[in-house]
């Protein structure tokens, strides 16, 4: 069965990633995974909600196998609306997850369909419905605004539909032309006008703001203390391990022998059958040199409304503050930034920071 043929892949990319001898871990510490925990895991990329609840429960099982998984860790699975099976949440939540990512994307009938979606926005309603009655309160809907043929009223109707689900969170993305995508190939007709697109975020940032969702990462707003742990995470440029066709990973530690911070990334091959074949064969674990730490940490942490404590810089990147002490004082200048004078002081994006977040990065991107 193709299901069974994925877990045993999936477990032979974990074995492989976490051998003291692979190209991952080669000259890490041999305790290196002495004490370290899992305290989030995310099931997403595709819809691994059409996984059976019990190969769920079997990953996380298998997982545990490796390293401890924390007793409080948070468990997402994303889900597509129309993937669910009638009462299929509540056994997805016996097994062990926690939170739903649910990509409703639009409640407009035929924008769903210009983007290619498969569910409608009456499924949407009622997974709703079954995460509620599933006790899963904390669940995240997906939202794309600046859709062909869009107004601002259509924006604003999708966010105030998704709101009426009392979601913990909900994420709020701009819909891009990402390269390789169909949409790349062959960008849609009549897409908004900037203009319009601007009176949509700040109309649907009014809406979502009064309605208790606090604005806390670029695209995501959340319910008092609902933000993703996982995504936090991940832009608070913290570790994590990928494992699945297309999956990223970055893991870091100390070099034994000369103290400095080795950081490694991981992209594993997209295309299921040949990640199938052999998983260890297509896995890619590339060195992030030093000249490049600043912008890779900043390109993450700058999404963050709250910032992030200055020590963090330093602790995991390897880098010295005062070694991008010029760009930072030229953007608190500009009034894109706020420095903090003391190291356990917050770096923060300032709201002109945020609006223009392209131009904030790029002092830091290396010169070469």
């Amino acid at each position: 069965m193709p299901e069974v043929q994925y877990l045993n892949a999936l477990r032979y990319d974990l074995e492989n990633q976490l051998n003291s001898k692979g190209p991952l871990l080669i000259g890490a510490p041999n305790n290196f995974l002495q004490g370290r925990m899992i305290e989030t895991i995310f099931m997403g990329g595709g819809t691994p909600s059409l996984f059976t609840p019990a190969s769920i429960a079997h990953v996380l099982e298998m997982v545990s196998e490796f390293l401890p998984i924390a007793a409080n860790a948070e468990i997402t699975l994303e889900a597509n609306p129309g993937t669910i099976e009638r009462g299929r949440f509540s056994e997805y939540a016996a097994v062990g997850i926690n939170r739903i990512s649910l990509g409703a994307q639009t409640f407009n009938t035929a924008a769903l369909k210009t983007l290619g979606r498969i569910h409608s926005p009456y499924e949407t309603h009622q997974a709703v419905a079954q995460l509620h009655a599933a006790g899963l309160s904390n669940f995240n809907i997906d939202l794309m605004y600046g859709l062909p043929k869009q107004d601002a009223a259509g924006a604003l109707h999708d966010v105030r539909s998704a709101i009426a689900l009392q979601p913990a969170q909900i994420s709020h993305y701009h819909l891009t032309m990402e390269p390789g995508t169909v949409f790349a190939a062959q960008p849609p007709k009549e897409l908004p006008e900037d203009d319009t697109v601007e009176l949509m975020l700040e109309q649907c940032q009014q809406a979502l703001a009064e309605a208790g969702y606090q604005r806390y990462e670029i695209s995501a707003y959340s319910k008092p203390h609902k933000q993703c742990a996982h995504n936090l995470n991940y832009w608070q440029f913290g570790d994590y391990l990928g494992v699945g066709a297309g999956a990223h990973g970055k893991l870091s530690w100390r070099d034994p022998e000369g103290g400095g911070l080795i950081i490694r990334r991981t992209n594993q091959i997209r295309e299921p059958r040949r990640y199938l074949h052999k998983p260890s064969a297509h896995l890619r674990v590339l060195e992030v040199p030093i000249i490049q730490r600043p912008f890779e940490f900043m390109l993450n942490a700058l999404r963050l409304l709250g910032g992030v404590e200055r020590n963090l810089f330093e602790s995991r990147t390897g880098v010295v503050w005062q070694s991008i002490s010029s760009q930072l004082n030229s953007l608190a200048e500009r009034g894109c930034l706020e420095i903090p004078a003391l190291q356990s002081g917050i770096l923060r994006p300032t709201a002109r920071g945020i609006a223009f977040l392209n131009d904030l990065l790029l002092p830091f991107l290396p010169s070469r």
